[in-house]
């Protein structure tokens, strides 16, 4: 049984860990305003690009399609781009975005395919390493910027396109969380090379039919779908940093909460021992007085 020395020392040990974990969880809930703020804001752009580029790309096909449109005209490699946070502390968020990204590596391999990794993000590389070392293709780091944006995006895609056009890969597929709430960050699987050809409703086909490009579509796609594909990761970022503020705010909530609940405990335990040290010691003295 530990002594009263050792159970306060510990009762003050998680109490200041308690100030921590209630800190922490502070900082997160102020930062995730202004992070959902900027994801649920540039969602609008990115679902309007995609409906230009559905009108765009149901006039362009064959050789004609840009090449980034088209892809290679195989299904053979494969390069997963895994976009995880560069600080712990946010629960399961990382665990589950790694584990959505070897699943999906799995069922590839299973099918034949080739397959390589080009990770985002620090938390994410030694999980994928240990099983899938040989197949890390790159790792970029975002951990030295304080909040990344559109600068980190665009050179992650201005790299991703260069490394389709040398011909390393058929096929990119952006592995990164969408935050939904504090409590709910999905792990989603996105085509980002080549760009998807959206799905043209009924009414973007009439639309279409009565709008002429200057110039022609082939050239506004040219121009078009490299933004698209920097679009793409510049939301995938922002989704990550609601992710990870949203999860950490979760996270640190409950350990606040578990530490408050060890509190009492460890000192229902303190105060019982120390009931029964003093018993222990008032029956000494009657013994000694008695034996006097």
């Amino acid at each position: 049984m530990a002594s009263l020395k050792e159970l306060k020392g510990r009762i003050n040990s998680v109490k200041s860990t308690q100030k921590i974990t209630k800190a922490k969880q502070m900082v997160a809930a102020a930062k995730l305003r202004r992070a959902q703020a900027a994801a649920e804001q540039a969602r609008p752009y990115a679902e309007r690009l995609s409906g230009v580029m559905a009108s765009l790309a149901g006039k362009v096909s064959g050789d004609s399609a840009p090449r980034l449109l088209a892809g290679t005209g195989a299904s053979q490699r494969y390069l997963l781009v895994v976009v995880n946070t560069d600080k712990g502390l946010c629960g399961g968020l990382n665990a589950n975005i790694v584990k959505a990204a070897k699943a999906r590596a799995r069922e590839l391999i299973k099918a034949g395919k080739d397959v390589q990794f080009y990770l985002v993000g620090k938390k994410g590389r030694a999980p994928i390493k240990r099983e899938f070392a040989e197949l890390v293709e790159k790792q970029f780091d975002t951990s030295e910027v304080r909040t990344p944006g559109f600068v980190e995006a665009e050179a992650i895609a201005d790299d991703l396109i260069a490394r389709f056009d040398r011909g390393e890969y058929d096929i990119a597929q952006l592995v990164y969380p969408i935050f939904r709430s504090a409590l709910s960050q999905d792990p989603t699987i996105d085509q980002l090379i080549p760009v998807p050809s959206p799905e043209v409703s009924g009414d973007n086909k009439d639309a279409g039919a009565v709008v002429e490009y200057e110039p022609g579509e082939e050239e506004i796609l040219e121009e078009l779908l490299p933004r698209y594909v920097k679009t793409q990761l510049f939301g995938a970022l922002l989704e990550r940093e609601a992710s990870e503020q949203g999860a950490s705010m979760t996270a640190m909530d409950n350990a606040t909460r578990n530490a408050g609940d060890l509190i009492k405990d460890l000192t229902i335990q303190y105060n019982r021992s120390r009931q029964a040290a003093i018993t222990t010691e008032l029956i000494e003295i009657i013994a000694g007085a008695e034996a006097l």
